[in-house]
């Protein structure tokens, strides 16, 4: 048996997310049947994390157990003979047993992209926030750096009766938090050692806030110590969002 770690990279758009679902078009499903289809071992991938739907990926990372004798480099060209466009396969290798997409992560970076001007171009719209209305930027800005450290993030995470045990904890630990201006883009990029479910839209949401002028950096601490969801601004839109990569 060996230990297979693939590098994805996938438009979101179309797809129900990451994990699969009935009767719904998922990334992992579509990974699943391409995988079986070529080394005719029935598997479920297992990813770093599980992407929403619509939101997108750079760098996704799975790992599987095959029989398969496949070498690594030709796994990556029939894989991708067969997945849909919207999913490639940028990498395989074989990894040690022991290792484990989500088990084994140590960091994610996530990047949100928000459209400032006033006409978005239609090629970038489903990856992009678009938003032409006025905005404290600076703001935002420090408002972002009020999360750096280790804190609970319940306010800005989704109820998730899936998530197991070895998950409760709500605490997560962020190395970085910045909004950075690229031409039109007004660009979140956000790096910890794990997020909760929704975390990264509801935070881009709660910053929006601070841009309107609703909220203070020093009303970050309130929000964290709430542990209340409804303490948080609303949840900002997936296509914006994209992981962009995953360390081990």
């Amino acid at each position: 048996m060996r230990n297979l770690k693939l590098v994805l990279s996938y438009d979101g758009t179309e797809f129900f997310g990451w994990q699969v679902q009935p009767e719904a078009a998922t990334v992992q499903g579509a990974l699943a049947l391409a995988i079986g289809r070529v080394t005719g071992d029935k598997v479920l991938p297992q990813g770093s994390g599980r992407t929403d739907a619509g939101v997108h990926a750079l760098g996704q990372v799975a790992t599987f157990v095959t029989q398969s004798p496949i070498p690594p480099e030709n796994l990556v060209v029939a894989l991708n003979d067969i997945l849909p466009s919207a999913i490639r396969v940028l990498e395989a290798a074989e990894v040690p047993t022991e290792f484990h997409a989500r088990k084994s992560a140590r960091a994610k970076t996530y990047r949100y992209r928000m459209y400032r001007g006033a006409i978005c171009p239609p090629f970038l719209a489903r990856y992009v926030w678009h938003y032409p209305y006025p905005l404290d930027e600076d703001e935002m800005q420090e408002v972002a750096g009020m999360i750096l450290g280790e804190h609970d993030f319940t306010s800005f995470a989704v109820v998730d009766p899936e998530r197991g045990r070895e998950e409760m904890s709500s605490v997560r630990q962020i190395f970085g938090s910045t909004w950075e201006r690229q031409g039109d883009e007004f660009v979140y990029t956000v790096r910890g050692n794990g997020f909760l479910h929704h975390m990264v839209r509801n935070l881009v949401g709660t910053f929006l806030l601070a841009g309107k002028g609703t909220l203070k950096a020093s009303d970050l601490t309130r929000i964290l110590e709430a542990r209340s969801r409804s303490a948080a601004g609303a949840t900002a839109p997936a296509g914006g969002l994209c992981l962009v990569s995953v360390e081990y």
